[in-house]
């Protein structure tokens, strides 16, 4: 027997001039707007239960009070059990953060109204809710996302080494180019539309306030399909991005390359936005169709030990520090994404010298029938998207990034002795990722 009721909203966010912009180890402020920002919500409700899904270009939400202020301040407003509200991030790399802790006038005044503003689309969305029925299918995005960590002839690990680099050896690992589509035909109403694909937003660059690809992907597919509307999750894209290092023909168009060695622009993200558009379009009307009894939800705190450093490594990752504030990066003997690979490096070590050991972390759950999105606290690699996509007893598995908060990256064990980025700045310990898959197919479990 089907049950299932769904409703959609979708509210603008686009932050005022002058607002931070979070990324790169550089300092940026909104100069523009290239298209705006905005929180899509999807209500899932059976019975008297419900759960909201709100997906928010941002490139995250960072600190415990933040998420806990803005999750308090939705359930207060609807209703709806803490438990069933699920805060996603895009991580959109040219639109602001939120900290709920910041001296920044206009920064604080920006997240004030992104309180509201998830209360608004909460509220808009339950008020929308119609009786639904779900299907759900798996499309293909081919050669838009590409693993960013490779081999070089030195025997070293690079994230991000340029296009074209003579010294690359091989990628580190395998792309998953699935893409999880959950369709929701609804009476009286636009269909709604959840697409869920693992790559990094990070490809228009600069300063003017943009949603990047998930924001092409919603606009693109909501002009390609009467009457639908989208919403995105993100999922494992902690080592994978945009860029082809071995790019050829005219895989360069409408790019440019970057202070980082990356190559990046506007049109690309537009290209990669219509490409997953058509992965949803192969597979939207050939959806399996399931009847929906019930809505589920639960939330399980684990902790993961801290990445502290080596005592001895503390008096270089000062002097790196220091240098980089001090606007003389060109005193130290690294250049393009190395250079931010080591600041980031250092500014990890400086944080954690005096702890913490553990973190707590969240890990979200929302089943709706047969089918769970899974969310993680940061940016996990493609190998816990595969792990958590395993899971035994379910239809399809839509792992989610940046979900419920955001505390670093989560690279695969083998990384740490691998070296580069990701687990050079990751707060967090080795093991931590063959962890959350563990806790994360538990939590599935106990909910299926």
């Amino acid at each position: 027997m089907n049950d299932l009721k769904i409703g959609y909203s979708k509210v603008d966010i686009t932050p005022s001039m002058g607002t931070p912009i979070s990324g790169y180890y550089q300092e940026r402020y909104a100069e523009g707007i290239l298209d705006s920002l905005q929180i899509v919500c999807l209500a899932a409700r059976t019975g008297e239960k419900t759960a909201l899904l709100l997906s928010a270009d941002l490139l995250g939400i960072y600190h415990e009070v933040g998420l806990v202020t803005f999750v308090n301040q939705i359930a207060e407003a609807t209703g709806v059990d803490p438990e069933g509200i699920y805060i996603h991030c895009t991580h959109t790399h040219t639109g602001p953060t939120s900290t709920m802790q910041t001296e920044d006038p206009v920064l604080k005044t920006h997240q004030e109204f992104l309180g509201r503003r998830f209360c608004d689309a909460a509220l808009l969305a339950i008020g929308d809710l119609k009786p639904a029925k779900m299907g759900w299918a798996v499309g293909n995005a081919p050669n838009v996302a590409f693993i960013r960590r490779f081999r070089m002839k030195d025997g070293k690990v690079r994230t991000n080494p340029g296009v074209g680099n003579p010294d690359i050896l091989h990628p580190i690992g395998d792309v998953d180019e699935r893409v999880s589509v959950l369709r929701f035909d609804r009476e009286g109403a636009d269909t709604v539309v959840l697409v869920n694909f693992g790559n990094h937003p990070d490809v228009v660059g600069g300063s003017l306030i943009s949603a990047d690809w998930p924001g092409f992907l919603r606009r693109r597919l909501e002009k390609s399909l009467d009457n639908v509307k989208c919403i995105f999750f993100n999922g494992a894209e902690g080592d994978v991005n945009h860029v082809n290092v071995n790019a050829k023909g005219g895989d360069l168009n409408d790019t440019f390359n970057d202070f980082d060695d990356v190559a990046r622009g506007y049109g690309h993200a537009r290209h990669i936005g219509n490409v997953l558009a058509g992965a949803v379009l192969q597979v939207y009307d050939k959806v399996n169709y399931v009847d929906v009894e019930s809505v589920r939800f639960m939330k399980k705190t684990v902790h993961v030990e801290s990445n502290r450093p080596d005592p001895e490594d503390l008096p270089r990752a000062y002097e790196i520090d220091a240098l980089h504030k001090a606007g003389r990066d060109d005193e130290l003997p690294f250049r393009g994404m190395e250079l931010t690979t080591e600041v980031a490096k250092a500014a990890r070590m400086i944080r954690l010298k005096d702890g913490p050991d553990f973190f707590p972390m969240v890990l979200s759950a929302v089943a709706i029938g047969n089918v769970a999105l899974i969310g993680i606290p940061g940016e996990p690699f493609t190998g816990i998207g595969r792990g958590l996509k395993e899971a035994e007893g379910w239809s399809l598995v839509l792992p989610t990034c940046i979900t419920n908060g955001n505390q670093g990256y989560f690279p695969m064990k083998e990384a740490y002795d691998e070296g580069g980025y990701e687990a050079g700045t990751s707060p967090f310990r080795s093991g931590t990722a063959e962890k959350l898959i563990a806790e994360g197919c538990d939590l599935l479990r106990q909910i299926l």
